[in-house]
Parts: C-alpha cells; sequence; structure tokens
C-alpha cells in the first residue's frame, strides 16, 4: 500500500459551493462566496478584517507593502522558515535579519531579537511551527518597547486557540495558507488577516492593483484611479468557493486530524523514546499540521527516510535553513548562532496526516515504523 505524504482533502460540499459559484455569473475575486470564507475566517482567527489571497506568499508581499519595507530596512525572522517570509521582504529591497529557533517549539527564540534589533529594524516576522507559539506575550512586549510591526505567519495553526486567544490575532498584520498541503486547502490560496485596522484601507488598494476601486464599488466614487503601490492579489471565486465548503467542515476534518496525531503518538512514542528521538508536542491547541519527530542523528534520519520509501510510504524532512542559504548568505543577515534551526535541519522529520479519516493508513504507517526501528535496534 503506497502511502503519500499528504492527499488533499475533497469536501463534497466544496463541489456544490464550485458548482454553484458557476452559475452566479461572477467568477472574479470578491464575489459572494469570498464574502462567506472570509467571514468564517476571520471568526476561527480572532476577528480580524480578511483579505483572501492567490498564496500565502501574496499574503506576505502585501505585509512587506503595508509595512513600507524599502531599501536598507531589516525585519527580524527564524531561520527556520519557509522561503516566502525572506522573498516577500528582499523583494522590496528589505533585509531579512535571522535568528535561532527554541528547542521545545520549533519557533523563534524570542529571546534573541532584542539583539538583532538595529535603528533599520522595521517589523518582527514568525511562523506558528507546526501550530506551535513562541513566547508571545514577551513578542508583544518587544514590539511596544521599540514600535516594530508583528507580523504572523499562521499557515501551520489556522483554527489555534494559545491561552483562550486565537492563533492569527497577535500580529498587527497575520497570513494564512490554503495551499494542497494544509488542513484547510483550495490548491493554492491564502489570506491576509489584518488585525490593527489603521491598515485596513491600504491593504484593500494594494489588493486591488493599486487602485482605490473598492470605494467605487462601495459607490463612494464615480470612477477609480490609480492611487498607491500594489498588485493583483485577489483570489478566484471557484477557488472561494472550493475554501468555503472546506471550511464548513473544520470540525470533521480537525477531528480526523488529531485523532490521526494521537495516533501515532500513543503506538509510536515509546519505540522513539527509546532511541532518544524527540515528538515536537503543542504547545498550543493541537491543530494537528504536522506530527514532527527530531532523530538523534542526520544519519539516522536519512536511513529511515529511505527505508520508509522503499516500503511505499512517503515520509519527509523540512525546511532549510535560510542564513546559509545561497540566497541567504548575499541578502540577509545573521545575528547569534543558529544550534537548534541547524539541529531541526538535519533531524526532523514528518509522518503522513491526512485531513480524511483512513484506519489503514495509520496502522501502516505505525507497522512499517515499528518494524524498521525494531530491526535496527
Amino acid at each position: 500500500m503506497d502511502i503519500p505524504f499528504v492527499t488533499p482533502y475533497v469536501s463534497e460540499k466544496s463541489k456544490a459551493a464550485i458548482l454553484e459559484s458557476l452559475v452566479q455569473n461572477h467568477l472574479q475575486g470578491d464575489g459572494n462566496f469570498g464574502k462567506l470564507a472570509s467571514a468564517q475566517i476571520s471568526n476561527l482567527s480572532g476577528g480580524g478584517h480578511v483579505l483572501l489571497t492567490p498564496s500565502c506568499t501574496h499574503a506576505l508581499e502585501m505585509t512587506s507593502m503595508l509595512c513600507e519595507i524599502e531599501t536598507g530596512d531589516e525585519v527580524i525572522m527564524p531561520s527556520f522558515t519557509f522561503t516566502s517570509g525572506a522573498t516577500s521582504v528582499t523583494q522590496f529591497g528589505g533585509t531579512p535579519v535571522f535568528v535561532d529557533i527554541s528547542p521545545d517549539s520549533g519557533c523563534i527564540d524570542v529571546s534573541l531579537i532584542e539583539d538583532a534589533i538595529t535603528s533599520k529594524t522595521k517589523a518582527i516576522s514568525w511562523v506558528n511551527y507546526a501550530g506551535n507559539v513562541p513566547d508571545l506575550e514577551e513578542l508583544e512586549r518587544i514590539s511596544k518597547k521599540y514600535q516594530l510591526i508583528l507580523i504572523e505567519d499562521n499557515a501551520h495553526g489556522f483554527g489555534g486557540v494559545y491561552k483562550g486567544r486565537k492563533l492569527g490575532s497577535f500580529g498587527h498584520l497575520s497570513t494564512l495558507s490554503f495551499h494542497a498541503t494544509k488542513n484547510i486547502q483550495c490548491g493554492e490560496g491564502g489570506a491576509l488577516i489584518i488585525n490593527d485596522s489603521k491598515y485596513i484601507d491600504r491593504a484593500e488598494i494594494i489588493r486591488e492593483k493599486g487602485t482605490n476601486r473598492k470605494e467605487f464599488l462601495r459607490g463612494n466614487i464615480q470612477k477609480y484611479q490609480w492611487v498607491d503601490k500594489g498588485s493583483s492579489y485577489l483570489l478566484a471565486e471557484l477557488l472561494c468557493a472550493q475554501l468555503y465548503g472546506q471550511i464548513l467542515d473544520y470540525d470533521e476534518i480537525q477531528q480526523t486530524r488529531v485523532e490521526t496525531w494521537d495516533y501515532y503518538y500513543n503506538n509510536l512514542s515509546e519505540i522513539f523514546q527509546l532511541r532518544n528521538w524527540e515528538i515536537l508536542a503543542p504547545n498550543a491547541s493541537n491543530v494537528a499540521h504536522i506530527f514532527a519527530v527530531l532523530t538523534a542523528s542526520e544519519k539516522e534520519k536519512k536511513n529511515f527516510i529511505d527505508n520508509l520509501l522503499s516500503q511505499g510510504v512517503q515520509i519527509t524532512s523540512h525546511y532549510q535553513p535560510l542564513h546559509s542559504s545561497l540566497a541567504g548568505r548575499k541578502l540577509s543577515r545573521s545575528s547569534g548562532e543558529f544550534l537548534y534551526t541547524q539541529k531541526f535541519a538535519d533531524n526532523i522529520i514528518r509522518l503522513p496526516i491526512w485531513s480524511y479519516k483512513d484506519s489503514k493508513v495509520c496502522e501502516t504507517v505505525v507497522k512499517e515504523i515499528s518494524n524498521l526501528l525494531t530491526k535496527s535496534k
């Protein structure tokens, strides 16, 4: 039985919504399904103003424009993150400033941020890795002390909660991904969540190719015109319809993924512990986006992945450090050492988690892993 790392969930409600959208004579962005999906996303993310985008990358680019990132400006972020966090800064001439991550969460080590701040620093950007969070209270303190904008990349944590507060509500600006690999997906898609209302008007202009078309559509002006920087950042209505149907199944999808996560944990913890392998445990509510394990060495990781692949089970690693990448060495600045960034890059493995229930998948993964690790003691 071949088991791919991810198989995108296809909702029957999404199919119905897509068919309905086809007869509504509105296939461009900001149609009825876009509005419905945005409202649901806002509810699951703490109530911020939601603008759907073609990807999380596009949403991050919008944050750079809203932060007015220009040549020489700096944004502090973890080296262990997806490239979009950095390219969304360098695209506008800014410089990513990388710091290490915390070993217990995989998120930015907030204790290292103040040493990285300079007069050029404009923002702090982080990812809620695997739905985990950094020290958010300290992040907010630093933000206020140095008057820095907080950019929360919540691509891994949609619907998560930390101390009674929803993930996606901690940044002045937050982003989401609805890529096919995510819990809730529409193939390609994202969202910008605006938690500081002063950014809303300009964000709408940026998203509408730098025009005040939104004001025209509201009937506030007779003609719209080019008024600011911008690009085409609207999500097409068909994808909005697919996304809306997925969100209607949010509770069922999450229950399935959490049950899978728990099954892995309950059946593999002991055998991992015997090899001194560490499961990355959730420090917020478990959104079960990733089941991650840190092996004891890079060699063990490689052997483990190769052996599972030979049995038809797709196990993957994750990010490579950005600070030491080809582009990172040319376009970024590093602050401090990167012990845990390198450890995660060298040793991390991720097990398949699907958004629909298939007990045979879970049983097969556990069986193959147990057999492999028992034989190689």
